[in-house]
């Protein structure tokens, strides 16, 4: 006949005295308390582990912190997974496991990993761009939290200052990085949905800018403030580039010198500097050319043509352009980007093919069957394009001086 064990009582388990070897007091069902010679007493689960049925021990913790209801308790758990052939110590282990992992995936942890796959895709100054409006406006508050404890109020709270101060085109970018961040850290298994995907409708989305440009009439009034301004002579080279390029304020900036084919009159960027991750070729018109001859003796020995002012090693920011425009006096009215728009306008206006026109500002068809049939870049008529226009800047530039017609038909140069 089987013995039965006797249950023991709150009593018996408080009053148990330490002797001078281990000993257990069973509660039946695999339950005791171990008493150890210190006067330790720990619970423990015997039991057998499921298919291989070898013996062990599962710890429940130290009397008095686990009474012993919760002691009976424990055991009736770990009975239950035993009935699904789960063993009890494997399963604690591996929720300990998971939870220690969540702890360290802090939002800012998982975002560092989200921006080594995105920043592949953007060009470097952007970048930098959002990695600094993350660590200014999210990490501080978000950045320590385990990714799983990121909850849409407590978002919504952080970007509800940067909303108050009408800064709405940063809530609605911030909203959208921290949404990336929760949709890779749900496609590499680390939470089970996206706890943010509506926080962006908290907040009034930003009315739809053009970029601030101005009409092809206007071009003379502006190339005579560029010739009058009060700026340095690497600055008023990089917006007559931008003009004469179309380029981006970011690809202008970042302009290298190796990056010319001066035999072909071409200048070459590369995927990782362009905003669609595509090379992009310039043919250079002899304005162009002249402006690089107006910059050498600046920069030549450098890696960029337009160095930054306080580290020569680095190119200019690409905000540079539009401070400078500011203070010339067009705040409001023309930013760098819209230098590219102005182009546009023109070209179109002289009836000139807008598929060349759009190659020449390196856009990507959004429509595939076009974009499949336009595959090639133009060069041929966009060397025409791009001669066309750089006389009509010079054309607009006459009785100022331009950089680009100094060297060009010996007009006089800016002095640095």
């Amino acid at each position: 006949m089987a013995r039965i064990t006797k249950p023991l009582t709150n009593t018996e388990v408080k009053q148990a005295k330490a002797k001078e070897k281990v000993y257990n007091l069973s509660d039946g069902g695999g339950l005791a308390l171990r008493v150890r010679p210190n006067g330790s007493k720990l619970w423990l689960l015997d039991y057998y582990r499921p298919y291989t049925k070898k013996r062990t021990s599962l710890s429940f913790g130290t009397y008095p912190e686990v009474s012993l209801a919760d002691a009976r308790r424990e055991r009736e758990k770990a009975r239950e997974l035993l009935a699904k052939d789960i063993d009890p110590k494997e399963h604690r282990d591996q929720k300990q496991q998971i939870l220690k992992e969540a702890h360290q995936n802090t939002f800012q942890n998982i975002a560092s990993m989200w921006f080594e796959v995105k920043k592949a895709d953007v060009t470097p100054d952007y970048a930098e761009d959002i990695w600094r409006s993350l660590e200014l406006h999210i990490f501080p508050t978000l950045g320590p939290l385990p990714v799983h404890k990121v909850a849409a109020p407590k978002a919504i709270e952080v970007i509800r200052p940067i909303a108050a101060k009408g800064s709405l085109e940063t809530v609605k970018r911030l909203c959208q990085r921290m949404n990336e961040i929760m949709i890779y850290a749900v496609n590499t298994g680390l939470i089970e949905s996206n706890p943010l995907a509506g926080i962006k409708k908290a907040f009034e989305a930003p009315k739809k800018k053009n970029m601030a440009t101005i009409k092809p009439e206007q071009l003379p009034e502006l190339m005579k403030a560029l010739s009058t301004a009060s700026i340095k002579k690497t600055t008023r080279g990089l917006i007559e580039w931008q003009l004469h390029t179309m380029t981006r304020p970011s690809e202008a900036a970042g302009t290298r010198w190796n990056e010319f084919d001066f035999a072909a009159c071409l200048w070459n960027i590369p995927a990782e500097r362009m905003k669609k991750k595509k090379d992009h070729t310039v043919p250079l018109s002899p304005q162009a050319l002249s402006l690089l001859e107006a910059m050498k003796p600046i920069s030549g020995h450098r890696e960029h043509v337009f160095p930054a002012d306080r580290d020569p090693t680095r190119h200019t920011n690409e905000q540079t352009a539009n401070a400078a425009l500011k203070r010339m006096g067009f705040s409001g009215i023309l930013v760098a980007h819209g230098l590219r728009a102005l182009a546009s306008t023109t070209l179109n206006e002289q009836g000139f093919d807008p598929d060349v026109i759009e190659a020449a500002l390196a856009h990507i068809d959004k429509n595939e069957v076009r974009r499949a049939y336009n595959r090639a870049d133009y060069l041929e008529r966009r060397k025409a394009l791009m001669y066309w226009w750089s006389e009509y800047i010079e054309t607009a530039a006459t009785g100022s001086m331009s950089l680009a017609a100094g060297n060009h038909q010996g007009l006089r140069a800016i002095n640095s």
